[in-house]
């Protein structure tokens, strides 16, 4: 890092003084951890969904213990919708390790930072240098498409010889006294000109250095991902409905919709068939639509299965499982297949 801005963080911080964003809510009332919150949100995520997600986070759990102390339920409720559960499952962990470890204080050292669960090298140095002025540098996906075009860094970021020349990049401009603003014109760029389709390269205050408008190959950079074909597995999803109530059951914090709330899972017809044997339905089980929903790892087709009861069953009533009246709101995290057919058998009467 060096003590006077490049040129290129000169130009960067020039156009953000007068272009770039200063009224995010997590930009109000700085904190380490509400710009914790606002980082771990982000992961993946655009800034418009995950506003009004931290606003009600925020107001629920106003000051990191609010968070450790809070009912696992409740915080995965809160986040249903954003997606990544894992997320929020590392918050909450975070959270009490900061309580437990650091007499509540989120910490002020980079090696404490990003030792946290959830937070690697760059949400670390986002968290200090935003919230603190901290002088570290970033890289997330909108830093790593402005650097890559600026200086044609050729090949896919997730390679680690193309990582590693990022970061070098990243902390050659980083400046030592401007850090929080060049780390926030940078994501800006990212997010508002330097974009992934259409970049903005007549607005933009380093056009005349980037490499790849000069060759006019912006779109080649940063390289893409090899494809790879997401494998299909395939489930059922039992739906057992007992007067107006319909079973859910906490699902292990581990593996997908871990900690969430859903029907039960069964991933063979065999499965299917022995779960349904003894339940006194009132009616043949009622195959509702089929659909797909994508993890980022692979295709998980769905086949809901409806089954009126006539009798609450007895062995279904297990710790972490119960039967949730549809017409009542839940304070439960639950899985977005989950919610689409709750929502549904609402709509089915």
């Amino acid at each position: 890092m060096e003590a006077n801005p490049t040129p290129f963080a000169t130009q960067i911080l020039a156009w953000y003084h007068k272009h770039g964003r200063k009224t995010l809510p997590w930009q109000q009332r700085r904190s380490p951890y509400r710009v914790w919150l606002s980082e771990v949100m982000l992961q993946q995520t655009q800034v418009a969904t995950v506003i009004p997600y931290f606003e009600r986070f925020t107001e629920r759990f106003p000051t990191l213990n609010d968070l450790a102390n809070a009912d696992d339920d409740e915080v995965m409720h809160l986040w249903t919708g954003l997606g990544y559960y894992a997320r929020a499952r590392n918050l909450l962990k975070a959270a009490r390790q900061i309580r437990d470890n650091h007499n509540g204080e989120f910490p002020t050292s980079f090696e404490q930072v990003v030792a946290l669960p959830g937070v690697g090298r760059s949400t670390a140095g986002a968290i200090l240098s935003l919230s603190l002025d901290q002088p570290h540098p970033i890289l997330d996906g909108n830093v790593k498409r402005v650097l890559a075009r600026h200086h044609a860094v050729a090949g896919w970021p997730g390679e680690k010889a193309v990582e590693n020349r990022l970061w070098q990049l990243a902390d050659e401009n980083t400046p030592l006294g401007q850090a929080q603003a060049y780390n926030q014109a940078m994501m800006d760029m990212g997010a508002m000109i330097c974009t992934r389709s259409r970049p903005k390269c007549d607005q933009c205050p380093v056009a005349l250095t980037c490499q790849a408008m000069q060759q006019q190959r912006q779109s080649d950079y940063p390289g893409k991902k090899p494809k790879k074909e997401k494998p299909v597995r395939a489930c059922f999803l039992l739906l057992m409905r007992f007067e107006g109530k319909v079973f859910l059951a906490k699902r292990p914090g581990a593996g997908i919709w871990g900690g969430l709330w859903c029907p039960p899972q069964l991933d063979t017809k065999a499965e299917l068939d022995s779960a349904l044997q003894p339940l006194k339905a009132d009616k043949s089980p009622q195959m509702l639509d089929p659909f797909r929903h994508t993890f980022s790892h692979y295709h998980l087709d769905i086949q809901p299965v409806l089954v009126e009861l006539g009798r609450q069953p007895e062995q279904v009533a297990e710790q972490s499982a119960g039967w949730f009246h549809l017409d009542e709101q839940h304070t439960i995290g639950l899985a977005a297949p989950t919610e689409k057919l709750l929502n549904q058998l609402r709509q089915l009467g």
